[in-house]
């Protein structure tokens, strides 16, 4: 199944929207008004493509706390990713009370995630299983970057999973550095997909900057896992343009040299240029689209800015099943 042009346009939008709010949250770092942000830039075109190979609103979603592209095309509106960068009250996966990153959209079926790398996917297939015995037709992406698939939780969820032929897809988003560590250093196998062989599973490694390649990968395993055939593991190789994060000096690990070939394969400039030669994408369509997109991004810094932080007396709540001031 291929994407209408307006559909090709929509998840382009997306792409775009991500990387302004990601430009948008440096600016905000280096001013002072928030304290921590982990970016997604160079890894909008993999996460836009997933979010568009499932059914939105049916299918749920264990995301990795660089998935700011993802989210957005899940539903994520601008203003909730400020709210939670700054911490105010309104943030729609905390309240304000997460560290950025911990992503959780209850309309979107965006289960609650931490920082803690590979720690929602036991969660994930937790869901995943609870589809199975209902005999729903639903599916969970389950995502992460590749450092979170040497950890023992990974393994022992992607056992599960394959063991009871679960629905789940497994996408590796795979920038080759887990924070600093560079992949040969944590794993012996050249690409994470050799892994899934291990476990009993399909496995397949695409280029994580072509959209339409991430998005048929993606869409086959989700297929398969409706279908009832198991899970499956899609590893989309990606560059991680910024440092790990605002707290990391990626200049310890890795020259300038090498970030600057990871510039010259943005998928949001690939993207892009393959629409326009598609005939997909103008170069007035582009301006609008800017235009439009520069306006929601300070419409929502705006309003952030204004939003209330929590009241310390509800830092207690919703921690607790039951709200005891109201006992």
């Amino acid at each position: 199944m291929t994407l209408t042009p307006e559909k090709k346009k929509e998840l382009f939008r997306f792409m775009l929207l991500s990387r302004r709010l990601d430009e948008c949250a440096w600016r905000l770092h280096h001013e002072g008004k928030i304290t921590y942000h982990i970016s997604a830039i160079g890894h909008e075109a993999a996460q836009a493509a997933a979010a568009f190979a499932l059914q939105k609103g049916q299918d749920w979603v264990a995301p990795y706390y660089r998935d700011l592209t993802l989210l957005l095309a899940l539903g994520l509106a601008p203003r909730d990713f400020l709210l939670g960068l700054m911490g105010k009250q309104g943030d729609p996966a905390s309240g304000g009370r997460q560290l950025p990153g911990s992503w959780g959209l209850r309309s979107a079926n965006v289960i609650s995630v931490t920082s803690l790398a590979a720690g929602h996917m036991p969660h994930a297939v937790g869901v995943a299983h609870a589809m199975k015995l209902r005999g729903s037709a639903q599916v969970v992406l389950a995502a992460c970057g590749e450092g979170a698939t040497s950890m023992g939780d990974w393994y022992e969820a992607a056992n599960w999973a394959a063991v009871h032929k679960l629905p789940v897809v497994f996408l590796v988003e795979n920038n080759h550095y887990a924070i600093s560590t560079r992949q040969e250093k944590q794993m012996a196998v050249k690409n994470v997909s050799e892994k899934a062989a291990g476990l009993g599973m399909p496995g397949v490694t695409v280029n994580g900057n072509d959209w339409q390649t991430v998005y048929h990968a993606v869409r086959q395993a989700v297929e398969a896992a409706r279908r009832g055939d198991g899970p499956a593991l899609v590893e989309a190789e990606v560059n991680r343009i910024p440092p790990h994060s605002s707290d990391d000096d990626d200049r310890t690990y890795r020259t300038r040299q090498e970030v600057e070939g990871y510039e010259a394969l943005d998928p949001l400039a690939h993207t892009r240029l393959v629409l326009e030669n598609d005939g997909v994408l103008t170069t007035a369509m582009l301006r609008e689209m800017e235009a439009k997109v520069k306006t929601l991004v300070e419409d929502a810094v705006r309003d952030a800015e204004e939003a209330p932080y929590p009241p310390a007396v509800d830092s207690p709540f919703p921690v607790f099943a039951e709200d005891s001031r109201h006992a």
